[in-house]
């Protein structure tokens, strides 16, 4: 017996259905970096396909190549770390779109397309004052000129502007979206014709209309992984889509062992902090060890029982977040730590 997670494909789809209701007419492009959130990658994109989305945010380009060998040759699967000249070739030679946000790795597309002989599909960000990455105002100008330049060269089109905000206030993402319209004004100004402009991820998606551009980054709330300390479930019309389940390994004077824990897997200081649904109703998780884990007794509590970590049938929500609150920390670091050894499984 072993602790498993299990996705509701269900869920899923009405997430997907919700997310794409709620941002219309921008398109979803779906984040998929972390193994999908540690949902599991292919499985996930070939549902994603299947319930239409065409868009995917992957990352880095190994995540971004299992995509598209997981969905096929007509998705558009974005990348945005790219850090050397070879991720780069690998990037063009399975047509991935490439984020760039500086002038060397503009260059090194711009060679590695020449030496594919495919022009490379990028887009260009912008920093508007996360500085996570991105071309800064004083040199966004000469940037977009050089961009034009190899355009017309026919090594690269640069199909999109974007840029990430930092969520800290509506004042300091008002003033970032001031940058970021600026900096789309100049790369036309230069003769550029972006297609796609992309800003906000997915509290700014659903919370800021006006944030929402062409397209819009999800992928939390694609999960049903709500915001810490923010809305419910419930008020942003999603639900968790995984339910992390363990079986009773044995019963332990008023401890039921269960097969919970893992090395690399859920945070020890969430003992003593959270509960669990069991078969008996909520009980207190009381340690996490390397492969097991203590649960508070409950009557009659017998081996083989199922233990709900989070997910329809613990406590909350049933959100990772409901573990997270209880730590100071978000929803997507409890999802992605669930350990890779732990086996998914999707209804």
């Amino acid at each position: 017996m072993r602790a498993e997670l299990v996705m509701d494909s269900e869920a899923f789809v009405a997430n997907l259905a919700a997310i794409r209701a709620r941002v219309a007419p921008a398109q979803h492009m779906l984040v998929v970096k972390d193994d999908a959130y540690g949902h599991g990658l292919s499985a996930t994109a070939e549902r994603a396909w299947a319930a239409g989305i065409r868009s995917f945010g992957a990352f880095d380009v190994r995540t971004g190549a299992a995509v598209r060998a997981a969905v096929g040759e007509q998705a558009s699967i974005f990348v945005w770390i790219v850090g050397t000249a070879t991720e780069a070739a690998d990037a063009i030679a399975a047509g991935l779109e490439i984020g760039v946000g500086d002038a060397l790795l503009l260059e090194d597309v711009a060679d590695a397309a020449r030496r594919d002989g495919r022009a490379a599909r990028i887009h260009l960000k912008a920093d508007t004052g996360l500085h996570r990455n991105g071309v800064r105002p004083e040199d966004w100008d000469g940037f977009v000129r050089r961009a034009r330049d190899l355009e017309r060269q026919g090594v690269l089109e640069v199909v999109g502007v974007w840029s990430h905000i930092a969520e800290a206030s509506d004042a300091e993402d008002d003033a970032a979206r001031d940058r970021f319209d600026v900096a789309v004004a100049r790369a036309r100004d230069a003769g550029l014709a972006p297609r796609v402009r992309h800003l906000a991820a997915s509290a700014a998606s659903f919370a800021r209309p006006g944030f929402r551009y062409d397209m819009v980054r999800v992928g939390a709330f694609a999960y049903g992984i709500r915001p810490a300390g923010g809305p419910g479930s419930a008020d942003l019309g999603i639900r968790p889509i995984a339910s992390l389940r363990a079986p009773i390994l044995r019963v332990s004077g008023d401890q039921a062992i269960a097969a919970v824990g893992s090395l690399d897997g859920l945070p020890s200081s969430l003992a003593g902090l959270v509960e669990v649904g069991t078969p008996g109703g909520s009980r207190s998780l009381l340690g996490i060890g390397a492969y097991e884990s203590a649960v508070q007794s409950w009557p009659d509590a017998r081996p083989g029982d199922v233990v709900t970590v989070f997910g329809p049938g613990g406590s909350g929500e049933g959100s990772p977040t409901d573990l997270a609150e209880a730590i100071d920390t978000i929803g997507e670091e409890i999802a992605v730590r669930v350990s890779p050894g732990i086996p998914r499984r999707w209804n």
